[in-house]
């Protein structure tokens, strides 16, 4: 008797999963032939930047409105050619367009974010420059607040100078001021000297900064902190007008 209740327990469940199986081949079938109904578009925004819009990418994926996607017929979509399309956007790091079971087609989109700003005279010039150092163009959608960075004097530099194992080391620095909220606040703008040291201005001190080579960069920042900490509360503001934090367990002010 027991034997036979296990029996008929296996052919149930193996019964259901049969009809389950059916329904997924048959939801897919379904599915696979459904012609597109909305475009629903997703833009991350994790980092409160607005530099491509809903409209942007409609307009990307559909051509300017010449290639309509709705009532589109699974066999005319190609998902990868959409896919690179968003993704030729210098905005966009990275784009996933993708069918629901409703038939609608979503385009999720992650945004490409700066971290500083390559400055020049004509400021029509600027560029911005990511985390992998390489250039993106400003945007008449949305300002972001990232740190200028120039040649003294004014002189601009390009995205180029970031590529090479030599620039990768100021990209470092710059991706360390961008990932401290406080250096972040606090560095008003960075010069790039020709012979490859840096400084930089505040935003709250008089100050020039003189960092050095960009090396040793959480431990120049932590000397920082401590001329921050224990001078100014003292002597105010505006008692030194360069700080240099180049050498190794020195802080020289004057």
């Amino acid at each position: 008797m027991e034997l036979k209740r296990k029996v008929n327990n296996m052919l149930f469940a193996t019964g259901c999963l049969v009809l389950l199986g059916g329904l997924a081949v048959f939801a897919g079938v379904r599915q696979a032939s459904r012609p597109v109904g909305q475009v629903i578009v997703t833009i991350g925004n994790e980092f409160n930047n607005f530099f491509i819009s809903e409209r942007e990418v409609t307009a990307l994926l559909t051509r300017d409105g010449r290639q309509r996607l709705e009532g589109t017929t699974p066999d005319e979509l190609n998902l990868p050619a959409l896919e690179a399309r968003l993704k030729a956007h210098s905005f966009v790091k990275d784009a996933q367009v993708y069918r629901d079971l409703a038939g609608n087609l979503h385009a999720d989109v992650r945004q490409n974010r700066p971290i500083a700003r390559l400055v020049h005279a004509d400021t029509r010039q600027d560029c911005y420059l990511d985390a992998d150092g390489h250039k993106l163009p400003l945007s008449s959608l949305f300002t972001a607040r990232v740190v200028p960075v120039a040649r003294p004097g004014g002189q601009p530099l390009s995205a180029g100078f970031f590529q090479d194992s030599t620039g990768r080391r100021y990209l470092e620095l710059l991706r360390y001021i961008d990932e401290h909220s406080f250096w972040r606040a606090q560095v008003a703008e960075v010069f790039i000297a020709p012979n490859g040291k840096v400084s930089f201005t505040q935003q709250i001190g008089d100050q020039q900064v003189e960092f050095g080579f960009p090396e040793n960069i959480s431990e120049k920042f932590a000397k920082l902190m401590v001329f921050y900490r224990q001078i100014p509360p003292a002597l105010g503001w505006d008692t030194y007008h360069r700080v240099n934090i180049e050498f190794k367990d020195q802080i020289i002010c004057e």
